[in-house]
């Protein structure tokens, strides 16, 4: 093994919001910041970008990132497992360069408003050596224990969990975070097994939520560029 390497999975087929990978944010392409902030964590050493369209993967390039194969069809549809399009990203590396990189890192295009310390803190907790999987996480909105509820059959409505006793306040209910999608680092090998992501150690870096914004629709676009044109304007 040699080296840290990161990736970027960009689909070109997103219905939630369409050619947003490359859509411009705050006068970037989306997929630019994601590739300019891994590439400033200095133990990284390469970018590759894993997508099935050949537009992404050009403006990619011109943003410093590889991008030496395109993703089948496959792989890349609403359905796919984003397990598989890490698998096949490794696997393409094995093949053709003989090993795996020492730390499997994936910057999702999705998550801008992260800085490339977000990313530094998931490798600081992977090079501890006690994870198989180290993500991030950022205080949750709700709690199961307190404000989230589901619905019965009857039309009635009951906590999602149901804890002996009553809380009453959200600070005695159990602590629990939101998965983001700023930053994973994985061994490499442990992805290639077939494993799934919680079936291994898996260890979080706690992020802040103004930095953990993920965008899937045109509302979670613009509140991203009002941010990012926010914190521009702050430099």
């Amino acid at each position: 093994m040699s080296g840290i390497t990161a990736f970027v999975f960009a689909r070109g087929g997103s219905k939630g919001l369409p050619g947003k990978n490359i859509r411009s944010l705050a006068g970037k392409p989306l997929i630019g910041w994601a590739i300019e902030q891994a590439l400033a964590v200095p133990r990284i050493e390469r970018v590759i970008v894993s997508t099935d369209s050949q537009d992404i993967a050009d403006v990619a390039c011109a943003y410093g990132a590889e991008a030496p194969f395109i993703r089948p069809v496959a792989l890349a549809s609403d359905t796919a497992s984003e397990l598989d399009a890490w698998r096949h990203a490794l696997a393409f590396l094995q093949e053709t360069e003989g090993q795996l990189p020492e730390a499997f890192v994936s910057v999702p295009a999705t998550a801008p408003m992260r800085l490339p310390e977000d990313i530094e803190a998931c490798l600081d907790l992977y090079q501890e050596g006690r994870a198989d999987v180290v993500l991030t996480v950022s205080d949750a909105h709700r709690n199961p224990w307190f404000n989230m509820v589901r619905r019965a059959a009857d039309g009635t409505v009951a906590l999602v969990n149901n804890p002996e006793g009553s809380i009453t306040r959200r600070q005695d209910a159990p602590e629990v975070y939101d998965i983001t999608t700023v930053a994973y680092v994985a061994d490499p090998r442990f992805i290639m097994a077939g494993n799934l992501l919680f079936s291994g150690r898996v260890r979080a870096a706690t992020i802040p939520v103004e930095r953990s914004i993920d965008i899937d629709t045109l509302h979670d676009f613009e509140i991203a560029e009002f941010l990012m044109k926010k914190r521009l304007e702050t430099l």
